[in-house]
């Protein structure tokens, strides 16, 4: 299945609209379900306007009423072994575990694997709201 789900990501690449960066990404995030949604990265001229392949998955995944994941490809154009960035880690933290499996194409049938957790330790989560809001309690 990681294959298939490294492949999903590549064929998103052709609807990647990059027309500053010349850097398509393509994700695929495969629900508990086995669905798999696919996104592509968007950009605007404004750049902090654009939307990133992970986030736009995870949209149309959420969007479908989905709210648990097992795993996330990702994989540019270049084929460079591209990770999501600080933006969609913390996205990703909000619906899914520490273990969340995310396989970054390397080109050339090489992948490599991170989990969620490895990517951005100590996120901030619900429960480290819930903490802050405990300690200012007396």
């Amino acid at each position: 299945m990681t294959d298939e789900l490294v492949d999903r990501a590549r064929e998103t690449l052709d609807s990647a609209y990059v027309p500053y960066s010349d850097y398509p990404v393509g994700a695929a995030l495969r629900t508990a379900d086995g669905t798999v949604f696919t996104g592509c990265n968007v950009e605007n001229a404004n750049y902090s306007n654009s939307l990133h392949a992970e986030e736009v998955a995870l949209g149309r995944a959420v969007t479908a009423g989905h709210r648990e994941f097992d795993a996330l490809a990702v994989a540019s154009g270049a084929r460079d072994g591209v990770t999501p960035c600080g933006m969609c880690r913390q996205s990703l933290a909000e619906f899914c575990h520490d273990d969340l499996p995310i396989l970054c194409d390397e080109g050339d049938g090489d992948v490599a694997e991170y989990t969620l957790g490895e990517l951005l330790p100590a996120t901030i989560s619900a429960d480290t709201l819930d903490a802050a809001d405990r300690s200012g309690e007396s």
